[in-house]
């Protein structure tokens, strides 16, 4: 049997996440979702919030929710540099769902102090992590 794995590192700026053999990553670029298989064509894109999937050998998949970074392609090797990535199973529930309602009020009040780009962020990204945590 051929052998169709490639390289594929997850990193933040804190630690690495994944480092290891896959059979194909799944991941938020900013101008749509794209997945990359073995031999794919070199490709730089940024990353948005959403969710990276990656598939092992082995059939099973690891879920990352990730708040934006960048992703390159090139030579069988995958890398993904995230501002934050979180695996589904590390994912504190409770603390997603605070900063959920917290954005949500922040949203809601409309004041002059609240940058509501930034609530929509933080929104955006709490509603990530809890989909993600979720299952999906």
């Amino acid at each position: 049997m051929d052998d169709k794995t490639f390289q594929c590192d997850l990193i933040t700026p804190q630690r690495v996440l994944f480092s290891g053999r896959v059979v194909s990553v799944r991941a938020p670029g900013t101008i749509g979702s794209f997945q990359v298989l073995y031999n794919h064509a070199p490709l730089l894109s940024s990353l948005t919030i959403g969710k990276i999937i990656i598939r092992l050998p082995d059939g099973s998949e690891l879920l990352y929710a990730i708040s934006g970074g960048f992703a390159e392609v090139r030579e069988n090797r995958v890398l993904l540099l995230a501002e934050t990535a979180e695996r589904r199973d590390e994912i504190d529930v409770a603390r997603a769902e605070a900063a959920r309602d917290r954005a949500l009020k922040r949203l809601k009040e409309r004041s002059k102090d609240i940058d509501p780009e930034r609530a929509r962020a933080a929104l955006k990204r709490a509603l990530n992590r809890l989909q993600i945590a979720r299952g999906g």
